[in-house]
């Protein structure tokens, strides 16, 4: 630690931490030393297996009124911080370090190499270009508000074996490990109860069974829990071993989050297979196919754009033999069909997991940090970012973004720099 600096520590290395150590240091190389602490072995660990090991870096969306729609909690709070730095600054700040970004049709943001370490790789660098002190495996066993020598109040960590240090200010980024959480607890702050978002969905149903990787790219999802509000999504759905995944039944867990947890993860749940079509769509389609082709077999195809797979499903669990042709399909039958495409009812057991992302609802709470610098209103000098807040996106960069984000506006203040 260079004398005559103010030595600052984050704890946690991972994306907002390291944002947040990086932005400090360079608001103000001279008047500060900014050292980071991980307890684990490498650092960015959650970077770099997310996107599938690709790392979604963000989103494709700079409109901050827009991208807040993709936080179930935390989105009217970030706001303002979005509007200092969004998904436009996050591209920014990586393609001017030299590392390419592209942008997929569903939005999604990642690395032209397709490979998270482009990300980690230049964090790392650009930490170490900064000055930013790293120390893995150091846990930080807890901290202490006292006086320090400029009057202006500072704090006392303690690390492992007896070790500790003074700093000025501290940046609690360590997302939902429970260290962290006891921090701010003992420096004055309520941690909102912490609940899994972010997960699959585990059903035990005849209509999906045996169907792993069939995919749907478009299907209205609407959870239900009895006395509550139903809750919906629209997007792509995968069939697993295990039930029903993809970004809307992601996204959907994520809205659903706490009311899942309440309900001990058991829940109905209503897909229209093909969003774009209603029961009254899906028969006349499936009546125009009938007079137009008589004579095959109902297994062979429907016209309508359903895996094959899934089709075949339908029509056994509408009791159609196999000899049966076209034309001596029921309409009853054909109706009953088109409400099982249009309008299943599963019933949700369980979670899974979702390995590309691990988030989780809950945190410190939101009215007791001061967003224009990440500050807490309780105890000066004590400032948050990303996960360990109460806040939590959908998935597709959401959540990345926060850390940027939140990252970003912390390690400025705690070096003095505040627009």
């Amino acid at each position: 630690m260079k004398a005559g600096k103010k030595p600052v520590l984050i704890i946690g290395g991972g994306a907002a931490g390291y944002f947040a150590a990086i932005a400090c240091a360079e608001a103000n190389p001279k008047g500060v030393s900014v050292t980071l602490i991980e307890a684990g072995r490498a650092p960015l660990a959650k970077v770099r297996v997310s996107g599938g090991g690709r790392c979604n870096v963000t989103r494709h969306e700079f409109d901050p009124s827009e991208f807040v729609h993709g936080y179930p909690r935390g989105g009217r709070e970030l706001r303002g911080p979005f509007s200092r730095f969004q998904a436009r600054g996050t591209v920014t700040w990586f393609e001017s370090r030299g590392v390419p970004l592209k942008t997929e049709p569903d939005g999604r943001i990642f690395p032209v190499s397709d490979e998270s370490r482009s990300i980690t790789d230049c964090l790392e660098k650009a930490a170490a270009d900064a000055g930013v002190f790293v120390r893995l495996n150091t846990r930080g066993r807890g901290i202490r508000k006292v006086s320090s020598p400029s009057g202006e109040g500072g704090f006392e960590a303690k690390f492992g074996h007896g070790e500790s240090a003074r700093f000025e200010s501290v940046l609690l980024a360590t997302g939902s490990a429970p260290e962290g959480y006891e921090i701010a607890r003992s420096l004055g702050h309520t941690i909102e109860p912490c609940v899994p978002s972010l997960f699959t969905f585990e059903i035990r149903e005849k209509l999906i069974s045996g169907l792993e990787g069939v995919s749907f790219p478009d299907s209205r999802l609407m959870l239900e829990i009895e006395g509550k509000k139903p809750i919906e999504q629209r997007g792509p759905v995968l069939i697993t071993h295990w039930g029903l995944s993809g970004p809307a039944v992601i996204n959907l867990s994520a809205w659903g989050a706490r009311l899942l947890h309440e309900s001990r993860y058991r829940a109905g749940l209503r897909v229209n297979w093909l969003a774009e079509y209603d029961r009254e769509s899906l028969l006349r389609e499936l009546l125009s196919h009938r007079e137009s082709h008589p004579r095959r077999s109902p297994r062979s195809g429907s016209g309508l754009p359903l895996p094959q797979r899934f089709w075949e499903r339908i029509v056994e669990l509408a009791g159609i033999p196999d000899d049966l042709t076209w034309a001596n399909v029921s309409n009853d039958a054909l109706m009953r069909i088109a409400g099982q495409i249009a309008d299943s009812h599963l019933s949700i057991v369980g979670k899974g997991e979702f390995k590309e992302e691990f988030v989780t609802c809950g945190g410190v709470r939101l009215r007791e940090v001061d967003f224009r610098t990440m500050q807490s209103r309780i105890t000066p000098g004590l400032y948050f970012a990303g996960e360990i807040l109460d806040i939590d996106g959908i998935t597709g960069g959401y959540n990345l973004q926060c850390a940027w984000t939140t990252g970003w506006i912390a390690g400025r203040a705690m070096g003095g720099r505040i627009e």
